[in-house]
This record gives structure tokens, sequence and C-alpha cells, in this order.
């Protein structure tokens, strides 16, 4: 793990909360606005989770798909996101920054040119998607070097074997996804997700995020209330849809809203 993400976790720890992680994929709507979008986000959260927009983002579903449409529309290239990140780093410098996305970006670009720019730029770990544990070792060992942590994911379908695997090679945290599905859909059960950290525990001493279904203030607060992170993505990006040609108003509201699920992390007792 890198030491600026477990000094994050620690310090949430301390204070008897769970982290709030926050999503939104560089570049939406445009660069400008995306680099104020992103401040204010990082300004209320505890690790932000800088979107790579990709043409064909399997994972996602319409609201973060649309807005990764909306990034390569208005002419989003890597060195943005990366330039977005460095804003970020130099404006909070407490923040854990992750990037995700998809294999292709850093395929294309050549993962220790990636790796070596995502570092300087004051990136903290990477996850991609649709690199599973099985095919980590394409980037493993050039993360490492970097010091660059490799977030793995789980899911209500993974095996004993394959959360073993899963926690061999991550490091930062695990994210752990609380439905077979995709990004914004429903929330999977409570109980179901509890349970299936509980199991994860048994196999690692990692902090676990849950994501993938965070959409209401409820929600956060039970997950909050068990998990060592909570990640909020499609919540926060409609906030950008709603507010259509509105730059002020989408700064605005992305930032009580921030503030409002920053509050659910506490926990009592």
């Amino acid at each position: 793990m890198s030491n600026q993400l477990a000094n994050v976790f620690e310090r949430c720890a301390s204070e008897n909360r769970a982290a709030l992680v926050g999503y939104l994929t560089a570049g939406d709507p445009n660069v400008e606005v995306s680099e104020a979008l992103m401040l204010a986000l990082a300004d209320k959260v505890d690790i932000i989770e800088i979107g790579m927009p990709f043409s064909d983002p399997a994972a996602d579903g319409p609201v973060i798909q649309a807005a990764s449409e909306r990034a390569l529309s208005a002419g989003v290239h890597f060195d943005d996101v990366l330039n977005v990140a460095k804003k970020v780093r130099e404006m909070n410098p407490d923040v854990g920054i992750v990037l995700m996305g998809y294999a292709n970006v850093p395929y294309t670009i050549g993962f220790e040119i990636f790796a070596k720019k995502t570092k300087e730029s004051g990136v903290d770990g990477v996850l991609l998607v649709d690199v599973p544990a099985e095919e980590s070792q394409i980037c493993s060992d050039i993360f490492k070097r970097e010091n660059l942590s490799q977030i793995m994911l789980l899911a209500p379908t993974s095996t004993d074997e394959r959360i073993q695997l899963a926690v061999n090679t991550g490091t930062g945290f695990i994210y752990y996804v609380s439905l077979a599905g995709t990004t914004g859909a429903e929330m999977g059960e409570v109980v179901a997700i509890q349970d299936k950290l509980s199991l994860i525990r048994q196999y690692t001493k990692l902090p676990i995020c849950v994501g993938f279904g965070v959409k209401t203030l409820e929600q956060a607060k039970d997950v909050a209330a068990f998990a060592d992170g909570v990640v909020v993505g499609s919540h926060f990006v409609n906030h950008i849809t709603l507010n259509t040609g509105d730059p002020d108003a989408m700064v605005r509201c992305l930032s009580e809203s921030a503030l409002g699920m920053a509050k659910m992390m506490e926990r009592k007792g």
C-alpha cells in the first residue's frame, strides 16, 4: 500500500469513521469544468477516484458511460487526466488519489510510461477494472517499482480461491463490488455485503471499500458501519447530468452532496 493510502485509512479509523471514496470521470463535461469539480470533491472526500475516459467502459452503467462519452467528445487525453491529478495533489496534500479505468489506456501508452507519469502526477494507486488478479503480472512489478498500489476488485460471486488470489496480488485496499452488475445499479443487500466482508477479512488485513450502487445517504450510512470505506460514483456524476450548461450549479451541488455523504461516514460509539 502506498503510504498515502495507508495514512488515509489509519486517520479514518482513529476518527471512528469509514473513508469516503468519491469518483468522477476526468474531463467531464470538459477539462476546465472537470478540474473545478474534482477540486470540489477532493475537498470533501478522503480518497478521490479519477476515472480515465474510455470508449467502451463495460463495467459502468449509463451514468458513467455518458460521462466518458462527454469527456471524449470534449477531446480529453491522458495528459489531461494527469494534469487534473496534479492539481488535486497540489491543493489537497492529504487526500488519497486513485486512477480508475480500463487496461486499454496503459496498454496503449505502455505500462512503464503510464506508471511513471502517473506516480509523478501524485497518484497513489491504480484500479484497472478489466485486469483481474489472474492477469495482474502484466503490470504488478511495474506498479511496485513506482510505489503505486494495485487495487483489486472482488464481488458477491468471488470464491474463496479468487479472494485469496486477489488479496495476494492487491495492495492499497480491496474494492468490493456490492452487486453482480454495472456501476449505478441497485446496491446489494446490506447483510449479504457485511457477511462477504467478514469472509474476505479472514484472508487479509487490507482495508475493504464497498462500491457500485451506493446512491443514498442511508445506504452510505449502513455500509460505513462495517466497511473501511464507501465508494460513491454515479450519485456524484449525476450532478453534472442534472445541471447541464450550469458549471457553477454542478460544483455547488456536488460539494453539498459530498459533504452530506461525508457526514454519513461517522460511526456511533
